[in-house]
């Protein structure tokens, strides 16, 4: 057995984690690869050619380069779990008025539980994934999660969730690399396929990028029962219809299909009454906001209101500064200055500097 240890390792068959599989073989790891069938292609209602990380091409990639480094991998089905939670809480979000964030709690519930359970049953000490973010252990004890060198890539955002006892056992070889970086090692291992692979920023089981043909897919007789409801601005006066309310997000401007004297965005969806409210950019601005199923990574407790807090209320948000408050099972965000679409289901999640302190959904 290696003197570093037996690690598991996320392989989707990109070349993030495949990088990172080598590097840990390199170190001096016992690698084991784990590719985990998430979803079922057929069953997302997309007529395109099957893509991304659960397709039968990118599991024989990772198959390929455990073969060829001379490591085990293993295929693990976990569509059930996936289907029942992630899936069924997407389409369950929408239908609330709210706007869901699947990776989020794919990475909480789904994969580190089914990596764990598996690094368990295989006698691995720790796991590994091809996320790009750092993690360190403080002198409190705890583990922290940081944001990645590449800035444009960080991923801590959607890691929020992650208890501490998962995190005790989880590395991130690609935390202080660039994504030019591991293309670069892809070239240099010899797979220039690999270091070509183009990158996925869709939700892996919504392909085509159209949640509202995959709603339409999921939920029988969905246009029908919420089509013809009012558009009304915030004065609560009628000014159009629209085609049902899960149809339309926070922030929205184009796509409501009905012409304004000025631009006119969604500012709030009340499903009870399938009414959509309308406003100008003035009215989408806050300057507080209410997060719940709030999960504190580097600190225990917040005991007092913490300042200069950085808050991102989307992944690719550039963040504001907060001061952040506890309240009771929620935390209160106290902005420094107006933010923009704030839209309840999203991520709020919180920075002090590099670390990542916590997060939670939007209210």
């Amino acid at each position: 057995m290696s003197k570093k240890g037996k690690i598991l390792v996320a392989m989707s068959g990109g070349v993030d984690s495949s990088v990172a599989a080598v590097m840990l073989h390199e170190q001096g790891y016992e690698v084991i690869g784990l590719t985990m069938k998430t979803w079922d292609y057929n069953s997302s209602g997309s007529s395109g050619k099957e893509t991304g990380c659960c397709s039968l091409d990118s599991i024989n990639d990772a198959r390929t380069l455990a073969v060829n480094y001379g490591f085990p991998h293993y295929i693990l089905d976990i569509r059930d779990e996936f289907g029942d939670f992630v899936i069924d809480n997407f389409v369950d979000e929408y239908l609330a008025g709210r706007t869901p964030n699947p990776c989020v709690l794919c990475n909480t519930h789904i994969k580190w539980e089914a990596l764990l359970k598996r690094a368990n049953k295989l006698d691995c000490e720790f796991i590994a994934t091809g996320h790009y973010a750092n993690i360190r252990q403080l002198d409190s004890g705890r583990h922290v999660i940081s944001k990645g060198l590449d800035e444009n890539k960080d991923q801590s955002y959607v890691l929020w969730g992650v208890s501490q006892e998962n995190l005790a056992r989880t590395k991130f070889p690609l935390g202080g690399f660039s994504k030019k970086d591991i293309r670069q090692m892809a070239l240099d291992m010899g797979q220039e396929e690999l270091a070509k692979k183009s990158e996925s920023y869709e939700i892996c089981f919504v392909p085509d990028n159209d949640y509202r043909a995959f709603l339409k897919h999921k939920v029988e007789d969905l246009e029908d029962r919420v089509a013809g409801g009012n558009f009304v601005n915030t004065q609560g006066m009628i000014i159009g219809q629209h085609k049902g309310y899960p149809f339309y997000t926070i922030g929205q401007r184009k796509g409501l299909g009905v012409a304004f004297g000025e631009p006119m965005f969604v500012t709030q969806i009340l499903p009870e009454s399938n009414t959509v409210v309308l406003g100008t950019a003035a009215d989408l601005e806050r300057k507080e906001a209410l997060v719940r199923n709030v999960n504190l990574i580097k600190y225990a407790s917040i005991e007092e209101p913490l300042a200069n807090v950085v808050t991102k209320i989307r992944y690719k948000d550039a963040g504001m500064q907060s001061t952040i408050v506890q309240e009771g099972n929620l935390m209160k965000v106290n902005f420094d200055h107006h933010v923009s679409a704030i839209a309840p289901g999203q991520s709020a999640v919180f920075y002090e500097g590099n670390d990542l302190l916590g997060g939670g959904f939007l209210i």
